[in-house]
């Protein structure tokens, strides 16, 4: 829509697969740069941008409009001539939200998400109680992660203070098999990917759902 989009993209020799990385809220892709650099150790190819109103990208963001930027970010790869079965849709925290979307409109080879949600009213109901219904049903992974053709793989911290631990499993136990989870033992929301078996579990995923 004419919105222009900052990303970064990694990349080794031979990629097993190619992730398109949606962020979080709290921060743009600049605050992730090691944790793109440990992927791109672990072989995939990552595509890292940042939505609309985010880091160096123009524009104010929006739901509607997150969700047009995943699906940019995933045609300009495609236009780069990586192939959809190579395709993974990987989210964290309100990125699992946007790549679970992602994945009901494009065609990919998987999903990856970590500590994320069923539903943002949850979320604020956790927090705010009763006043989480201002929200409404913005952001339902819970409906259409239930959809999903794909194989889904699922990280939550059993510490997470933001995304309950309780919410990753409810998103998981909604999913169609087959899917994977993994539960990171000590690991809160914001330090989740200093736990090296994340990087390990997505890399080991997206490896076995792109096999060749």
């Amino acid at each position: 829509d004419g919105v222009r989009l900052h990303a970064w993209y990694g990349s080794p020799a031979d990629p097993v697969a190619t992730l398109v990385w949606s962020h979080g809220n709290g921060g743009n892709i600049a605050g992730r740069v090691d944790v793109l650099r440990d992927l791109v150790a672990s072989g995939l190819a990552v595509l890292a941008y940042d939505y609309r109103g985010y880091g160096k990208s123009d524009g104010r963001p929006s739901e509607a409009g997150l969700y047009a930027d995943a699906a940019a970010a995933y045609d300009d790869l495609r236009r780069r001539g990586v192939p959809a079965e190579r395709i993974v849709a990987f989210g964290e925290s309100l990125g699992g939200a946007v790549s679970i979307r992602l994945a009901t409109e494009r065609p990919c080879a998987a999903v990856a998400v970590v500590s994320t949600f069923t539903r943002i009213a949850d979320v604020a109901r956790v927090h705010y109680g009763a006043l989480a219904t201002m929200v409404g049903g913005r952001f339902d992974s819970r409906t259409r992660v239930g959809t999903l053709g794909v194989p889904l793989f699922v990280a939550h911290g059993d510490r997470d203070e933001i995304v309950p631990y309780e919410l990753g499993a409810a998103l998981f136990a909604a999913a169609r098999e087959p899917k994977r989870f993994l539960a990171v033992g000590g690991a809160g929301h914001n330090d989740v990917f200093a736990f090296p078996e994340v990087v390990h579990g997505i890399a080991a995923f997206a490896r076995d759902v792109t096999r060749r």
